[in-house]
């Protein structure tokens, strides 16, 4: 996380900050927990429901003042609106796409129940099951981002 000052000491870039959408709450603890502790500085926001993330992503209702998150983690099956239904209107907004999504998927085929409504996320990444696979879990997500990190600098030059 940042330093007491508020400022980044680490070298994988600025703060970022992450949506996390996911209906279970003892994930969502074991998520933050597991995310503070990697490489990448981050805010980690949780919604537990499709209406909320896109509320929070366009920054409408009790969400006005939430940042604009840099990273996506996506739970597929949520109440009410779907993951799939969030991804799919993300996609379809042109100033959502830029924002990375990782689509948590709790099987092997869950990359292919996704494609195969016609839609595409950044990455998928098994969603862990076990308190201790969070942390392979974290390590994953890092990894993505810091290669994300990676590529938009190499593209600006």
């Amino acid at each position: 996380m940042a330093s007491p000052s508020g400022e980044n000491t680490n070298d994988g870039g600025e703060m970022i900050d992450i949506l996390l959408v996911e209906p279970n709450q003892g994930d969502v603890r074991l998520f933050e927990e597991n995310l503070e502790q990697g490489k990448i500085f981050n805010s980690i926001h949780a919604v537990s429901n499709g209406e909320a993330a896109l509320d929070f992503v366009n920054q409408q209702g009790e969400y006005e003042e939430a940042p604009q998150p840099d990273l996506i983690l996506l739970e597929p099956q949520l109440p009410g609106k779907s993951g799939m239904e969030v991804l799919s209107e993300l996609n379809n907004e042109p100033e959502l796409t830029e924002i990375p999504v990782i689509i948590l998927t709790s099987s092997e085929v869950g990359q292919d129940i996704v494609k195969s409504h016609g839609l595409e996320a950044d990455e998928y990444i098994r969603k862990p099951v076990e308190a201790e696979e969070f942390v392979s879990f974290a390590k994953e997500v890092e990894d993505f981002w810091l290669a994300v990190v990676q590529n938009n600098g190499e593209s600006d030059e």
